[in-house]
């Protein structure tokens, strides 16, 4: 949205809060080298997501376990707090942090692959004329950054999230024994060879794809809503420039990136439940397993859609204050400490 005023009879349309925010940051990068960004956005990106993962881990496990629950048989847990309770049961708080290793370094992939890929997305809009630097980037232009990120960060992203999954699926391992990380990329090369690695891709294209949109978008799109909000409230343009400038209040900052979370896993749990059941289908050659398609058929033939958002209440509830935290975290950084 942007605001009217007249100068010299004609009116002059306003930048909007997140145009300002955009502008500022592609000014900041004109003025500096694509490679201090692109390290930046790693670095902070990396401690991010490793901040991200350690307090929705247990909440995935959990997750991932409800979502892999096999067809044909009765179901081993009743919902999220019975998987909870028989976890914690058989293996204690460990159990739910089983297998951590290998997706912490997922989460420093995933959250640096998605600011890298989103400023790349941003700078693509400007260098071909979509979106004028000056001005900044407008809603619909970070929704769709968020996309093109996503659907780049799928292909790093799906190969560690195999391994992630098979170690967290219970009944992958021999004698109650957890799977390790090595062990299982050793026993996928082993039998389906480097495409065994991209098992669910498509599962996953569409979950980042969409949800890496929604993501952003929601992200600034909450944000947008509190600098209108504060904006209104300045006396002179000049004191609405200074507030819209201003980093939000942590409050206001928690929300937006709590926003960001609920929105990104809602809007495409079912593709993600799907790969999760491509994912931990038994190692041993790509024959006989079932195709995005198919596989999805398969559970809303069994359990309809409910089946397809099984574990989405308890993903939503942990990727709430996870991205809270991995917004906070990666901004406070860029401000606080850019490279020079």
């Amino acid at each position: 949205m942007t605001t009217g005023a007249a100068q010299g009879g004609v009116t002059v349309m306003e930048p909007s809060p997140v145009a300002i925010q955009t502008k500022d940051l592609a000014n900041r990068s004109a003025n500096r080298t694509a490679l201090l960004d692109a390290v930046e956005d790693v670095l902070f990106g990396s401690i991010a997501g490793v901040v991200g993962k350690y307090i929705e881990y247990p909440f995935d496990t959990v997750k991932v376990r409800l979502q892999s629950q096999p067809d044909g048989v009765p179901l081993r847990y009743t919902g999220p707090i019975d998987c909870f309770k028989q976890s914690l049961a058989s293996s204690g708080i460990r159990g739910l942090y089983a297998g951590i290793s290998a997706p912490l370094v997922g989460a420093a992939a995933e959250t640096s692959s998605l600011f890298f890929f989103e400023s790349l997305g941003r700078e693509a809009l400007f260098k071909l004329g979509w979106a004028d630097r000056e001005k900044g980037l407008s809603l619909p232009a970070l929704w769709a950054t968020g996309a093109f990120s996503g659907a780049w960060t799928s292909l790093v992203l799906t190969p560690i999230e195999l391994v992630k999954c098979r170690i967290q699926a219970p009944g992958h391992g021999s004698g109650g024994v957890p799977l390790k990380p090595f062990g299982v990329i050793r026993d996928v090369y082993r039998h389906e060879g480097l495409r065994g690695f991209w098992h669910g891709q498509l599962g996953t294209l569409i979950r980042e794809g969409g949800g890496s949109a929604a993501w952003f978008g929601a992200k600034e799109t909450t944000t947008a809503a509190f600098y209108r909000m504060a904006a209104k409230n300045a006396s002179s343009e000049a004191e609405r420039r200074d507030i819209l400038l201003k980093p939000l209040p942590l409050w206001q900052q928690a929300v937006a990136g709590a926003s960001a979370g609920v929105s990104y896993n809602f809007l495409f749990f079912p593709a993600d439940t799907i790969k999760s059941r491509m994912q931990t289908s038994p190692v041993g050659g790509t024959k006989g397993k079932n195709t995005f398609v198919q596989e999805g058929a398969a559970i809303w033939r069994q359990y309809g859609l409910r089946g397809l958002y099984r574990g989405c209440g308890i993903t939503c509830a942990r990727s709430a204050p996870s991205s809270a935290f991995i917004f906070m975290v990666y901004d406070g950084l860029k401000r606080r400490f850019p490279l020079q």
